[in-house]
């Protein structure tokens, strides 16, 4: 199969036209019609990534986050992104990336769905059409009321993760939460315009806990690779179920920091 068949099923569930416009998504390096009969997912193009893609064979690589965001004067070997480039042309691997993207159509849903929200409606609208409306983010009812403890422990529990760090009163009462995987700083005000009672995202900073603590939304802050690692693991049922003929691999799942 043409990685420009490839691509087309990709974009059936995260159309490009959902990306923001600072986002640099869909094909970033290599061959349209490159025959692909490995395809390679991952959350980022690291280096070990590229590795590994290397040495299973792939034809091509799928990830969340894009390789390149800004435009490059020039690919060489002289910084990490250029070795990169020049590494994945050097052994003809296609690269496509779908980022905000896939947080409009794809990611927020899917961790939503694995939280167990209950109808959940988009947090932030970034894209409408007629009475479709798209975005970051989904919120909506739990399936029980928990404490902000539990549902700390629960987070913990559903993305796998060793710790969380949690902004509130560890017994407030949980009964409507919202999720945004990855950075929730775009997030705030559509958070405490909802009325939920905690936000579930990554990248929360001193300022922003204690902020949303204050106009009563509770956070708990799972990180940003946190519950962005579904990624992998949907794109590689979506494949599987769509392109049963291609063979699809996983990077092996690793937080990129260690707390000690």
């Amino acid at each position: 199969m043409k990685c420009s068949e490839i691509m087309e099923k990709l974009e059936t569930i995260a159309p490009v036209s959902f990306a923001e416009e600072w986002d640099n998504v869909g094909f970033l390096v290599g061959r349209r019609e490159k025959e692909v009969q490995t395809v390679f997912i991952a959350l980022d193009a690291t280096d070990e990534v590229i590795d590994e893609a290397i040495e299973v064979g792939a034809d091509m690589i799928l990830t969340h986050h894009p390789l390149i965001f800004k435009p490059l004067t020039r690919v060489n070997e002289d910084d990490f992104i250029g070795r990169r480039v020049v590494r994945l042309l050097q052994n003809d691997i296609s690269y496509y990336a779908m980022h905000t993207n896939f947080d409009v159509k794809g990611m927020a849903e899917a961790a939503a769905e694995e939280m167990g929200i209950l109808n959940s409606k988009v947090l932030m609208a970034t894209w409408e059409e007629g009475t479709k409306v798209e975005g970051i983010g989904r919120y909506g009812k739990l399936k029980e009321v928990m404490s902000l403890a539990e549902c700390a422990a629960y987070v913990k529990d559903v993305f796998r993760l060793e710790h969380v760090n949690v902004y509130g009163d560890v017994e407030t009462p949980i009964t409507v939460a919202a999720i945004s995987p990855g950075s929730g700083k775009t997030v705030k005000k559509a958070a405490v315009a909802a009325g939920v009672d905690v936000l579930i995202t990554g990248d929360v900073d001193h300022h922003m806990g204690i902020d949303l603590q204050a106009q009563g939304v509770c956070v708990i802050d799972a990180g940003h690779y946190g519950i962005e690692k579904i990624f992998v693991p949907y794109m590689k049922d979506f494949l599987k179920k769509e392109l049963p003929s291609v063979q699809i691999c996983m990077a092996e799942e690793k937080n990129p920091y260690a707390t000690l």
